[in-house]
């Protein structure tokens, strides 16, 4: 599943317990006709994706629904849900690197008319 909008909050890493496990949240805003303000956990390693994203700039987050049970001291079982992502793109780097900027081009006003046309039309 992919969420895609832009960058509301970049959250600090924020580590938890005797091992140690990190977490660190991103707050997107969608694009819809009524916004949703979505946040995605990402937790242990790819705590560092966040690391080169700003507040608005234009994501597309892949992410996965996480679910799980805990039963409280009464013996109720309780349910909840966690947005967990393991990949963000940069929507606004969707240049190609490799082609040359348009400005890198011959003009076609440089082309003699000495050339043959040898196009068959």
């Amino acid at each position: 599943m992919e969420v895609i909008g832009k960058v509301k909050l970049i959250g600090e890493v924020q580590t938890f317990g005797a091992n140690g496990f990190q977490k660190r949240e991103l707050v997107v805003t969608t694009d819809d006709q009524y916004p949703q303000m979505i946040m995605i956990e990402f937790v242990q390693d790819k705590c560092d994706l966040l690391n080169n994203y700003k507040v608005g700039q234009d994501v597309k987050v892949s992410i996965n629904l996480r679910g799980r049970e805990w039963i409280n001291p009464q013996g109720e079982a309780k349910y909840f849900n966690s947005v967990q992502g393991w990949r963000i793109e940069n929507l606004s780097q969707g240049v190609n690197k490799n082609v040359p900027p348009v400005s890198e081009f011959e003009p076609a006003s440089k082309i003699s008319d000495e050339e043959p046309d040898d196009l068959p039309f």
